[in-house]
């Protein structure tokens, strides 16, 4: 089962609750505002702070 495209309706960045995005890969999920990624495991969202990574500066753009 892959990651339910659907699912981006309702997710919300758990920091700012903004809207997030799918990266090209399809691993992670990107808050543009707070400048993190949250990783996809198994086909599940991690959306939890501690698990986010920082973007790099060229991710930024």
């Amino acid at each position: 089962m892959a990651f339910d495209i659907k699912l981006m309706e309702i997710l919300a960045c758990p920091v700012c609750k903004g809207k997030l995005a799918i990266n090209n890969e399809k691993t992670e999920l990107i808050c543009k505002f707070d400048h993190v990624a949250y990783p996809i495991e198994n086909d599940i969202p991690v959306l939890l702070e501690s698990e986010a990574r920082k973007l790099t500066e060229d991710e930024r753009n």
